[in-house]
């Protein structure tokens, strides 16, 4: 058991490395200091999202860089998407609504909608936002600034996430705790290996020249977890890529309720482990449970100084995603079951292929 605990504890001191290294040196927006006028095509897939899509649209119009276009493709709506785009377009001539008429066979809904947005694109950035996002200041002005700066071809962002409800609280920050414990987001853009790769969907900036190149959503055309897909062929077709984590300019409500919550991160949760499903079990069962072969194993204060370690490690990345560390501290446990739950529930859906998302199975 002492070898058992031995690992625990090594493995804990890396994750606080990691969590220290993202918060020390964090990558930061900062105000474009260079005038830029290159033409930004703002794509949108929405499927049902009436009452997120005019907040974004909104955010949008008000953001001081105003060479952009805005197209929303409507991907089979059963609600009123698009009379809400339509609305606003007459208000704004650079709001374009797109219509589905069918989800071919092979495609799933996102990465069909993506694709088809970037062939009627026009700018020399295409900049793949999330219907629930809500952006402001000037940050399209800054992540070009950014991009141009570090010559990328894919900068994404993880969102600031706004939680309301008890359910939120238990279940989302998991997300943050799972990449910035494990990931330095800094090496993602400083070094070549794929496997050091991260994005999120939510907000993805490419050069236009770069993704044509790729043609990235076509390629991932059947894959549920896209983002990280894409992060990672870009990186091996020798395209610079960035993830950052924590801005103040962009966050997301990604679910309302705890039912919400496991049922999507339970779709994505194994990817964040490399698809194996090993992997996951022994990082929950270390961080939920390691403390018990620590406890059994090493002296009183080789255990305390292991407990100070995992506080840190959720205060630091509680810093970086700028949330409230006294919440992620007392909801500590009930996270990390739900956690389980997540994992748990991501097997049993590969297993039967039931992974469901707004009403179409995505297995």
């Amino acid at each position: 058991m002492i070898y058992i605990a031995i690992f625990i504890l090594v493995f804990t001191g890396m994750q606080l490395i990691v969590a220290f290294s993202n918060l020390i040196f964090k990558q930061s927006l900062h105000q474009n200091l260079q005038e830029d006028n290159a033409l930004v095509s703002v794509l949108i897939p929405a499927r049902n999202e009436e009452k997120n899509i005019e907040n974004i649209l909104s955010d949008l119009l008000q953001q001081n860089y105003k060479n952009i276009e805005i197209l929303i493709f409507n991907d089979q709506s059963t609600d009123k998407t698009a009379e809400v785009v339509s609305c606003c377009s007459k208000k704004d001539s650079r709001i374009h609504l797109l219509n589905s008429t069918e989800l071919p066979t092979g495609w799933l809904g996102k990465n069909f909608a993506c694709y088809s947005l970037s062939k009627k694109a026009l700018g020399e950035y295409f900049l793949f936002l999330d219907a629930d996002v809500r952006i402001k200041d000037d940050i399209i002005s800054q992540t070009i600034s950014f991009t141009r700066k570090h010559k990328l071809g894919l900068l994404s962002i993880f969102p600031q996430q706004t939680m309301k409800s008890c359910g939120e609280y238990i279940t989302v920050p998991n997300m943050n705790f799972i990449l910035l414990s494990l990931l330095p987001l800094p090496l993602v853009r400083k070094i070549k290996y794929s496997s050091l790769s991260a994005a999120n969907g939510q907000f993805m900036l490419f050069h236009t020249n770069d993704y044509k190149k790729i043609n990235p959503h076509k390629k991932v055309k059947q894959e549920k977890v896209e983002d990280i897909r894409i992060a990672r062929i870009f990186k091996k077709n020798q395209i610079k890529v960035a993830c950052l984590a924590g801005s103040e300019n962009i966050s997301c409500r990604m679910y309302t309720n705890y039912k919400e919550a496991v049922n999507g991160f339970s779709k994505n949760i194994l990817t964040f482990f490399g698809d194996s499903t090993l992997a996951a079990i022994l990082f929950w069962t270390i961080t939920t449970l390691g403390f018990l072969f620590v406890w059994l194993s090493v002296s009183r204060p080789v255990f305390l100084a292991y407990i100070l370690t995992t506080i840190l490690i959720r205060i630091f990345v509680s810093i970086v995603s700028k949330q409230k560390i006294l919440g992620n501290l007392i909801y500590l446990v009930p996270q990390q079951i739900t956690l389980g739950i997540f994992i748990i529930k991501a097997i049993v859906k590969r297993s039967k292929k039931q992974f469901e998302w707004k009403g179409r199975n995505i297995s």
